[in-house]
């Protein structure tokens, strides 16, 4: 019996063979002959495997010159094991973290001292687990190896030992010892040896017979040597010299493999991502969380857990496959890259530093991508996955940037102009063809040519505009008070009933003004920001028609500070007020017909709601993508670069500080007669916020606003780079330095009438560091974001 069942697995491997061989055929793979060839000539590498995967089988499996030059030459086979080298760090170390995950045994957004306490040294005490699986932990690339040491005892000693090199959080540097301190995790947690823990749950479950740490002496003969080491040649010996001082089992380097085993964990990783059949030791949910963006949400480079989605390092994606597949390389010279949308994995296995540690793959592995996706007829997805993840449909490779559009945006009253005011029209023939409305409007109201939506709409046929409303600031926009009265627009004459006073009661319309009114009509810009006061007033309109029956029709528009972030803590619920209508992200990431779907279905409010779209406008347009002329839509917003800074110094303003009002630059500048402007600037700067500085300035706002007439020290905040900055945590930043550096004069309490969040405070009021909050709130983030799925028009 035993022979009969290893003749069946010989004859299972060799009709494995003459499938893969007869794909291959019908496939012209002969570009990749062309390129491993040359690289070998060309002595870049000594020889290669190459293996593909598409829709679940084996298309290309092949040996390529030697894996040894020295000090014999043997020609490189398709069972070649191969030093995995960083590969280790997804194929194994991120994957058993997922599985302690997926067991209970920890949260991603936990301080790894909670832990390991010994880690919580020199000012590690808040970095967490996912900092350390996205390389934004701050923690320099690698352990010093000018000393001599030995043993993973005094690697994790070191480890836990060392000084940041930038506060977490904030760049993305690549990291061995992140792994390395995340083996030490495994270990912690699952009670054995990290070697141990991944063959029993990862290694066996999957089936994987070439594949180990420290390598067994059988398979030495099929080893790929790497290079000479104090004279002698490595081979089963881990090449990384880290890891080899831990005794070849460590959390970032020490896997050996082949391209076999490489494919059968890669095919399985896609069956499981695409529901079918797998014996992939995770789940389907944790493993999608995996394989998908988990760094800051502005950072510079995309990074899953484990897994390189867009980063410096993922050359080995090359120009065809998506931004949003993933991957990962290893110095010896091997590379993984998975396209979950084309059901594509291309294993890419070299000793590149064979013999002599002088060879590189960079390039091959590039072009070895775009050949197998234009063999396999694969073409550029047109940034639609990419586009899930920045808003838009370009993406450089190396950093996550978006190309600044020159676009011409129509609005909701352009389309609606354009269409012959259709959408209104269909609404007069339930009520004889004669449409009486009201219009919810301001300054901002105006279409391409400037003309107002007022003027626009008292002069259609079979519409009757009989009310005008105006809200915060008032018709013109230009007040800004509490005390705005009703008043007669003078071009037309028709009566604006005020929507902005001290009562809850005066900033909602009456029902009475409703049911005298068939629909409403909202046209207002908004600033993108959960307290900007538009939003409420557009919420309380859907409350009343809910119950009055009135049709609702937002005329939509650009968010200014786009719609591809969503940041910022999420207010409390139970503590809505005007700034607060529900709970939400300090940025929502929504266009007001977007907002205006959401407060619908999730207030079941049910009540009838229209929303005239946008034509031409993209969840990652800024305002000055859109070809549309900025009109202030408040006294204080008088620019775009205010309204990217609103998110962070409107937060705080209800303080004890100016924030610029009564100034030129208001919302650009931060002070108080009691502030030392250069002492302030100087601790924020080294905190190496993304995409912003700071630098220390004087200025004395006129009345009516706080410190009128005085002198006050500050801060200016210089924008950088819009697309790496997170404007909501940037508020916190300011209110917990302002807290640390002046805790008699500063009212930190105050704050929380616009962040509407009793944890976050609470956290400010205890001194925790502003990172570390924030990474609290990004689950709600998350499962914000789902609910804001059912919304999104764009």
């Amino acid at each position: 019996m035993r022979m009969c069942g290893r003749w069946l697995l010989c004859l299972v491997a060799v009709l494995g063979c003459m499938r893969c061989h007869a794909l291959a055929q019908r496939t012209d793979f002969s570009a990749i002959d062309t390129l491993v060839g040359q690289a070998v000539e060309q002595h870049h590498i000594p020889g290669a495997v190459v293996e593909i995967g598409h829709r679940g089988r084996v298309v290309f499996r092949k040996a390529y010159g030697e894996r040894s030059l020295e000090p014999v030459h043997e020609a490189m086979t398709l069972d070649t094991v191969f030093d995995m080298a960083s590969l280790t760090k997804p194929l194994l170390t991120a994957t058993a973290v997922m599985q302690l995950c997926e067991q209970g045994k920890l949260s991603f957004n936990d301080p790894v001292a909670k832990y390991l306490p010994e880690f919580a040294a020199n000012g590690k005490q808040d970095i967490t687990i996912r900092q350390l699986l996205t390389h934004y932990s701050g923690l320099p690339p690698d352990l010093s190896l000018e000393q001599p040491w030995e043993g993973k005892a005094e690697a994790f000693r070191q480890a836990f030992a060392i000084q940041p090199a930038t506060p977490a959080g904030v760049r993305f540097v690549y990291s061995d010892i992140n792994f390395i301190v995340l083996g030490a995790l495994v270990e912690k947690l699952s009670g054995m040896p990290e070697d141990e823990y991944v063959q029993q749950k990862i290694i066996v479950p999957l089936h994987l017979r070439n594949t180990s740490y420290l390598p067994s002496t059988e398979w030495r003969d099929r080893i790929a040597p790497t290079q000479y080491e104090h004279g002698v040649m490595l081979r089963g010996v881990v090449h990384d010299p880290t890891a080899r001082r831990m005794g070849g089992v460590a959390g970032h380097a020490g896997l050996f493999s082949t391209a076999d085993d490489v494919a059968v964990y890669a095919q399985n990783l896609l069956d499981r991502l695409a529901g079918r059949p797998s014996i992939f030791p995770l789940s389907r949910a944790v493993l999608q969380k995996m394989v998908t963006p988990e760094q800051p949400a502005t950072a510079t480079a995309l990074r899953g857990f484990g897994w390189d989605i867009e980063s410096p390092y993922s050359s080995n994606r090359g120009e065809i496959f998506p931004v949003g597949s993933f991957g990962h390389t290893g110095f010896t010279g091997t590379s993984l890259w998975i396209d979950p949308v084309s059901d594509i994995y291309v294993v890419v296995l070299t000793n590149a530093v064979h013999p002599n540690g002088g060879g590189s793959t960079v390039a091959l592995r590039r072009a070895i991508a775009n050949a197998a996706a234009v063999a396999l007829g694969i073409v550029p997805d047109g940034g639609k996955l990419a586009a899930k993840l920045t808003g838009y449909n370009e993406s450089l490779s190396g950093m996550r940037r978006w190309i600044a559009r020159n676009a011409e945006v129509k609005t909701g009253i352009d389309v609606l102009e354009t269409d012959d005011f259709a959408e209104l029209r269909k609404l007069a023939k339930k009520h004889g063809s004669h449409l009486r409305i009201g219009l919810l409007t301001n300054q901002t109201g105006v279409d391409a040519a400037g003309h107002r939506t007022i003027d626009i709409l008292a002069h259609v046929d079979g519409i009757e505009l009989k009310t005008l409303f105006s809200p915060e600031h008032g018709i013109s926009g230009a007040q800004d008070s509490e005390k705005i009265s009703n008043e007669t627009d003078v071009q037309t004459g028709i009566p604006v009933i005020s929507l902005y006073g001290a009562t809850d009661a005066q900033r909602k319309p009456s029902p009475d003004t409703m049911r005298s009114l068939d629909a409403v009509v909202i046209d207002l810009q908004d600033a993108g920001v959960r307290f900007y006061t538009y939003e409420t007033v557009m919420a309380y309109f859907l409350e009343i028609a809910a119950k009055t029956g009135t049709d609702i029709v937002v005329l939509d528009r650009p968010n200014p500070v786009n719609g591809a972030f969503v940041q910022g803590p999420l207010s409390d619920e139970g503590a809505e007020s005007y700034v607060h209508y529900m709970p939400l992200p300090v940025r929502h990431g929504m266009t007001m017909g977007e907002l205006a779907q959401y407060f619908n279905r999730e207030r079941n409010l049910h009540a009838p709601l229209t929303i005239v779209k946008m034509q031409e406008w993209q969840r990652g347009d800024w305002y000055d993508s859109t070809g549309l002329t900025w009109v202030n839509p408040s006294p204080n917003l008088r620019d775009l670069e205010e309204a990217m800074l609103y998110p962070a110094l409107g937060l705080v303003e209800t303080t004890n500080i100016s924030v610029g009002r009564g100034t030129d630059t208001p919302f650009e500048i931060f002070g108080a007669p009691w502030m030392d402007g250069r002492q302030l600037s100087r601790f924020l700067n080294g905190r190496f916020l993304p995409g912003v500085r700071f630098v220390p300035v004087d200025f004395t706002p006129q009345k009516p606003y706080p410190y009128a007439g005085k002198l006050c020290h500050g801060v200016r905040v210089l924008i950088l780079d819009r697309n790496v900055l997170d404007s909501p945590e940037l508020g916190i930043e300011i209110a917990s330095a302002l807290h640390r550096w002046y805790p008699q004069d500063f009212k930190l309490e105050r704050i929380n009438t616009l962040l509407a969040n009793q944890h976050v405070l609470e956290s400010l009021t205890k001194g925790i560091d502003p990172a570390k909050i924030a990474e609290d709130w990004r689950a709600s983030l998350e499962e914000f974001e789902g609910k804001r799925k059912a919304a999104l028009i764009y």
